[in-house]
């Protein structure tokens, strides 16, 4: 079980993000600050595996408590999770040694894959043994790793996989259902698909409220 550390200054989202956390497996909350002084605090005392850390808080940036965090010796795992898409900011999140960044608003899947992705790259360097060149491909991002969208569940194939991609791309914007007669496949099946390209990012989403419950479409990241 890994802890985790929240840290949002808005209450409501902190929430959010903790609830999110508590739902996949292998994960627990185990603390929300709402300040980068709470954040170091909770940090020394309660010495989680993780951090996901807002860039925006009251005191600090999250940049600021990445860097404060990393001149004490802690090497923590940290995810930035924040609105800020400023090409210094990303720098920043990379150079403080962030394992990821993920830009708000997201919902719960793209979340979990990155926590996912997190224990995967964890559960590989703590294994016994050497390495090989797949796998420092893999930790590192290099050419031999699979992009997010070759990164596939069982049951879903990368054929079907690029048709999807191609017919949200032409469409400009789908649902499950409209995704479903363009490429020829279930509905079920589109969903599928497009809440994997959700979660790695690929595909963004916008709820289309009207009567009953809101209309999922997805739409290329741009």
């Amino acid at each position: 079980m890994r802890d985790v550390l929240v840290v949002d200054d808005d209450f409501m989202v902190a929430e959010i993000h903790r609830r999110f956390v508590e739902q996949v497996d292998g994960f627990r909350a185990v603390g929300v600050a709402r300040t980068g002084t709470e954040a170091l605090s909770a940090a020394r005392e309660l010495r989680p595996q993780l951090i996901l850390l807002d860039v925006y808080l009251p005191d600090m940036t999250g940049l600021e408590v990445l860097q404060r965090l990393r001149s004490e010796g802690d090497r923590v795992g940290v995810i930035m999770i924040t609105a800020a898409r400023e090409l210094d900011t990303v720098k920043g999140a990379l150079d403080g040694g962030a394992a990821d960044y993920l830009i708000k608003p997201f919902e719960f899947p793209q979340l979990k894959a990155k926590l996912d992705a997190f224990a995967a790259r964890a559960d590989a360097l703590e294994s016994a043994g050497g390495v090989d060149q797949s796998l420092i491909d893999s930790l590192f991002g290099g050419p031999a790793a699979a992009s997010p969208q070759e990164m596939l569940p069982k049951g879903l194939g990368a054929e079907t996989g690029r048709l999807v991609l191609d017919a949200v791309r032409d469409a400009g914007e789908v649902s499950a259902a409209e995704c479903a007669d363009l490429v020829g496949i279930s509905r079920v099946s589109a969903r599928r698909y497009l809440e994997h390209y959700l979660s790695t990012g690929a595909l963004e989403l916008r709820l289309q409220y009207g009567v009953g419950r809101p209309e999922r479409r997805y739409r290329s990241v741009r």
